[in-house]
């Protein structure tokens, strides 16, 4: 069966597929057994949501790769006086800077995004599963969306990427799916491996200027709608 840390596999859309796999990958994980149909922008996980859960848990070091994507998450985060930023050049460095931390009495995160995590798996390997440490990473989710139909093959590839390494995970699509990342934190110490946690709206919702954006987009919408009725 398929490797996931998850409980209940539900897929909105039932109708039969004839590709098994894709049929997989449109049936999303969830720890709840319930899906949403409000719009995922609504939804997204909140920045705040993530630093406190970081809090919670003791973080102290955020190894990343600063972009446009994750500006206001950034400046959360540096402005926390409990986290210190870490940078680095490329997303396969974070899991050795992460097991130095860990062996300095630290506690990492690895933040960075589903493609960055596909080129790194030799650094997973080595690093984190063959070193055996409790990390947690959390990892934009490209290209997913609620009914996994996407022409990004980034997020096709995501979740048969964990399976393969044996690696469990949290999906986390919405603000009320934040005691998901304290499970995962949980479940790494517990085992003494990496866990991740798939932030489903990629990371969207932690960019000031894009949401800003789209909540004018959907006012927009909304109105033109309005108008047509």
């Amino acid at each position: 069966g398929w490797i996931g840390s998850c409980q209940t596999r539900l897929c909105e859309d039932s109708r039969p597929r004839n590709n098994s796999l894709q049929r997989r990958m449109m049936c999303k994980c969830f720890l709840k057994g319930k899906v949403h149909g409000t719009k995922q922008q609504a939804q997204s996980l909140r920045t705040e949501t993530l630093i406190e859960e970081f809090k919670k848990k003791g973080v102290s070091r955020i190894i990343t790769i600063p972009d446009s994507e994750t500006n206001y998450l950034y400046e959360l985060m540096a402005n926390e006086p409990s986290l210190d930023i870490i940078p680095v050049s490329r997303e396969g460095e974070s899991m050795s800077t992460a097991l130095g931390l860990n062996i300095a009495g630290k506690v990492p995160v690895c933040l960075i995004q589903n493609t960055g995590m596909l080129e790194s798996g030799d650094s997973i390997r080595g690093m984190a599963l063959n070193a055996g440490f409790p990390l947690v990473m959390v990892v934009g989710y490209r290209g997913w969306t609620r009914h996994g139909v996407t022409p990004d093959t980034a997020a096709t590839y995501t979740e048969p990427f964990l399976h393969a390494f044996g690696i469990n995970y949290y999906l986390v699509e919405q603000d009320e799916d934040g005691d998901r990342i304290s499970a995962a934190f949980a479940e790494a110490r517990e085992t003494r491996r990496p866990v991740v946690v798939l932030v489903g709206d990629e990371y969207h919702g932690f960019n000031r200027s894009r949401v800003k954006l789209d909540r004018k987009s959907t006012r927009l919408n909304s109105s033109h709608t309005s108008i047509a009725y």
